[in-house]
């Protein structure tokens, strides 16, 4: 056997990368990489200062490890899309589980009787939770799922404009983008009213017409704010033979009307705040759901069901509606999505069973609660206006700053020296806005930690010029 130049890589001999490249009929490793330009190649060897023992690689990345800090050891009022809920234990050790780790997706759904059960409950909260008739077993994300939604709406309608508030999260944007550019959606926004933060109805009915696909609008909004004209715009979808797309937050709904309830014809949301932590960021759960038999022939993914077996007897659980690109002819799916978050699924459907009905309201309360109370000691904020809408908040608020340009970004800075994330710069995105910045509240801040918050933001402003 030729003597290797690597302990890990077994084709790192020259004799043997010589061989390989004979019987691919190509005489040198240039002549293999020719397709990339000259002038992003490395061209020399890799400097690798010798080998490391196991011993010294993992001390060494222990040390690294060592330099991050979590949402424990800070204390965050960072939210805009990813927030720092508590997923109780019993999440995690369902969600740990190696029946469910290793069977995530049923392709063998016959003997996948746990998992599809799972799935179904997971589905069936979540329909009740919205006031839905159908919710699929999950998607990427909220994002993505907004894009999925945008795109059933078209093959419904056949009409190609989607209409989404000028106050969406950009990130969400750009991701609505790639989801309907490619196949021709035209996107328009409507504004929101510069005092309250709502939406704009004069805007959207200007834009609203008999070419409208959807409409999309999120309650709470981007910002925070929860307006009562939200409930509206279904009834104004309908008029002009448009649908009604609403995006949610699902710990919301402990205390918000359900968006089927008002009339909503597709739902959407990102289901991290009922099934994991932060995790830097991701993975997310995509939520979507819909009404109508038209819509859920048009719904991406997967709908798991409940029926008996032959006997009568027994339960069934299977997989009833399958419109992914891998179950059906390519040209007829719904989506490409080739996976899912299933895993996810399951721990939001774990969630919501521990909380319960009454459970969710508690949380919604306390979230509610702990947001006014934010806003009041903030209040206090010298040459800031707090909150920046006149209108009611749950989890997020705007404040804006009243001092010169970079003053956000200098805050968020020195508060992250003493221990505190603070909120999402707005200035890029909504320059309208000035020096602005969206703070987050949830169940983890304590009234402790608020007032520290508000202290070191009094201190940092008073000092800043």
């Amino acid at each position: 056997m030729a003597q290797t130049s690597h302990p890990f890589i077994p084709n790192s001999s020259d004799q043997l990368r010589n061989s390989m490249l004979r019987v691919i009929g190509i005489g040198s490793l240039d002549e293999l990489y020719s397709d990339i330009p000259l002038e992003v190649r490395l061209n020399r060897p890799l400097k690798v200062d010798g080998f490391a023992s196991e011993q010294e690689v993992r001390s060494s990345i222990e040390q690294l490890f060592k330099e991050n800090k979590s949402g424990s050891d800070y204390n965050s009022f960072l939210g805009a899309g990813i927030y720092n809920h508590y997923i109780p234990a019993a999440v995690k050790a369902i969600v740990s589980r190696t029946e469910f780790q290793t069977s995530y997706t049923p392709y063998q759904a016959e003997i996948s009787q746990g998992l599809l059960q799972s799935l179904f409950e997971f589905e069936s909260m979540i329909r009740d939770l919205t006031a839905v008739d159908a919710v699929n077993s999950s998607l990427y994300d909220g994002s993505t799922a907004l894009g999925e939604a945008a795109r059933m709406a078209v093959r419904a309608t056949g009409k190609y404009k989607v209409i989404v508030p000028r106050n969406l999260h950009p990130d969400k944007l750009s991701v609505l983008r790639n989801y309907t550019e490619p196949v021709g959606i035209r996107l328009e926004a409507f504004g929101y009213d510069e005092e309250t933060g709502g939406p704009d109805l004069n805007d959207l009915q200007s834009r609203l017409d008999r070419e409208t696909a959807a409409v999309y609008c999120e309650v709470p909004s981007f910002f925070g704010t929860l307006d009562a004209d939200v409930v509206r715009i279904p009834s104004l979808c309908h008029e002009k033979g448009a649908l009604s797309i609403i995006g949610f937050d699902p710990i919301s709904l402990g205390g918000l009307k359900p968006p089927g309830e008002y009339g909503a014809d597709i739902v959407v949301a990102e289901g991290q705040s009922i099934s994991s932590e932060m995790n830097f960021g991701g993975p997310g759960l995509g939520i979507i759901g819909c009404r109508g038999e038209n819509l859920l022939r048009q719904i991406p993914g997967r709908l798991i069901g409940m029926t008996t077996t032959i006997n009568g007897t027994d339960k069934a659980f299977s997989m009833v509606l399958q419109t992914r690109e891998q179950h059906i002819r390519r040209e007829r799916a719904t989506s490409n999505i080739c996976t899912n978050e299933a895993l996810l699924g399951i721990g939001a459907a774990a969630y919501l069973s521990l909380l319960g009905p009454k459970g969710l309201h508690d949380l919604f309360e306390s979230i509610l609660v702990k947001t006014r109370y934010a806003i009041k000691r903030l209040q206090e904020l010298p040459k800031a206006s707090v909150p920046r809408f006149e209108t009611q908040h749950y989890q997020e608020f705007v404040v804006a700053f009243k001092r010169a340009p970079g003053i956000t970004s200098k805050i968020n800075r020195r508060l992250l020296l003493a221990g505190m994330h603070g909120g999402k710069s707005l200035v890029g995105d909504f320059p309208e806005l000035g020096e602005s910045s969206l703070l987050c509240v949830t169940e983890i801040n304590t009234g402790e930690a608020i007032d520290r918050f508000s202290g070191l933001m009094t201190k940092l402003l008073r000092g800043s010029r």
